[in-house]
């Protein structure tokens, strides 16, 4: 059965680019009939917060990324011990001991005579008497799983074919100095014991990826498919991680833009396929492929959700906004009328606020001095409310009668006076609705 899992740490709000990945995993699983896991990376217990685990689920739900179960790296403890212990037995873990000082020492050495900045093995050479003095000295040091070096290969899911060579990698550290267990040995026990099929992550994890191929088959498993997507860049093809924290799906969510637009992109960007809102996640489903995502980098505009969120909003029947508009104070007889006339003029549902406050209050007369008189000749021919489908058109008729004017040296004067803007919805069908303020 296919499995696949998303694993945040709750150290912060999840934003745009966790999303891509969490979506991507659950469409594989869901297309596949499988299994999607919400696994918390919360082994650094210094950082994480429950109060961020709360707004991780509330973020997927919110979404409809309903997750299967959920799992907590802290409740594994052991088993990641237990593998450690497995490495060490094996031969395939050792415990290092050089400072930061040092270790960037090293690697300015190295850097200078021209060869790659990898950690030197130097901790292989020390002798137990040698280990027992640092440990006296410096306390207890870290864990390195030590790479067989040759080359480390397998085919991508997105990048095709990839082979690194193990030589050209540091032994990565699995637990640090304070006995803290790091993300590589904690996923790689996890991606076993969950029965992980596939995981698709940034292509900022390729190098490590390869180092946990050959911790998989350390512990006698076998590798899950990978696939590597292309990292997200701001519209200009700028770095976007520094601007992440104001794309939080929190912060995304309050500014009005609605999951099927946000997922409908996400769902699509970066591949061949064209960006096409979506009205649920079946559409989704069938259709993604995550062969059809390409390596270069992807560029993300926060601006092109909200005409997508307002393309999504076009096509909803009344039922599924009458809560939010009954909560405005539409009347119940209005409110199919209010929907259908405000529905092509929003971008979010927070926008019907203002076109209920016009409908209700009127608006404030935007007047041209030289559409001053036209405008107040007209106004003393508009009949009185209420007003019905047909009245623009014939009070429009009338006025056009009185004072030759026609086109849009008729219609947007007369527009701009009733409802103090320059676009909107259709005048005879927003006219019923509207509270007319005479012009002075």
């Amino acid at each position: 059965m296919t499995t696949t899992r998303f694993a945040p740490s709750p150290t912060g709000y999840i934003h745009v680019g966790n999303l891509r990945t969490a979506l991507m995993n659950y469409l594989i699983a869901r297309k596949a009939g499988g299994t999607f896991v919400l696994r918390i990376d919360d082994t650094d217990a210094s950082r994480s917060k429950e109060s961020y685990v709360d707004a991780i689920k509330a973020d997927l739900e919110w979404l409809g990324l309903h997750w299967d179960k959920v799992e907590r790296q802290s409740e594994r403890l052991d088993l990641y011990s237990d593998a450690a212990e497995k490495l060490r037995v094996n031969g395939r873990f050792y415990e290092a001991f050089e400072t930061p000082v040092e270790l960037d020492l090293k690697r300015k050495k190295q850097l200078n005579m021209g060869k790659p900045p990898v950690y030197d093995r130097a901790a292989l050479t020390l002798s137990e008497a040698e280990k027992d003095a640092l440990r006296a000295d410096r306390g207890t040091g870290v864990w390195r799983f030590k790479l067989d070096q040759q080359r480390i290969e397998w085919t991508d899911g997105i990048l095709g074919d990839i082979s690194i060579d193990a030589a050209s990698v540091s032994d990565p550290v699995l637990i640090r100095q304070d006995g803290q267990v790091l993300y590589t040995i904690a996923s790689v026990v996890d991606d076993m014991g969950m029965g992980v099929t596939d995981v698709v992550r940034g292509s900022d994890h390729v190098t490590n990826t390869a180092t946990q191929i050959q911790i998989i088959e350390a512990l006698g498993g076998t590798a899950p498919r990978f696939a590597h997507h292309s990292l997200l860049t701001g519209p200009q093809g700028e770095a976007l991680s520094k601007r992440l924290g104001t794309l939080a799906l929190r912060d995304l969510r309050e500014s009005g833009v609605e999951p099927m637009a946000l997922l409908s992109m996400m769902a699509r960007l970066g591949s061949s396929d064209p960006i096409e809102v979506r009205n649920d996640m079946a559409a989704l489903i069938e259709g993604f492929e995550v062969s059809r995502f390409g390596t270069a980098p992807t560029k993300f505009d926060a601006a092109d959700l909200y005409p997508l969120t307002g393309r999504y909003l076009q096509s909803l029947p009344l039922e599924t906004v009458a809560d939010r508009i009954e909560a405005l104070g539409v009347p119940s007889d209005k409110a199919d009328a209010f929907w259908t006339v405000t529905r092509d003029n929003i971008e979010t549902l927070k926008d019907l606020d203002a076109w209920w406050a016009l409908c209700r209050d009127g608006a404030d007369p935007v007047i041209e001095d030289e559409d001053r008189e036209f405008v107040a000749q007209a106004m003393t021919m508009l009949p009185e409310a209420p007003f019905d489908a047909d009245t623009w058109g014939a009070w429009t008729g009338a006025v056009k009668a009185a004072t030759g004017r026609k086109g849009r040296g008729l219609f947007m004067p007369l527009r701009k006076a009733l409802t103090g803007q320059a676009h909107g919805p259709d005048m005879g069908a927003l006219l019923p609705l509207l509270q007319v303020v005479k012009a002075r």
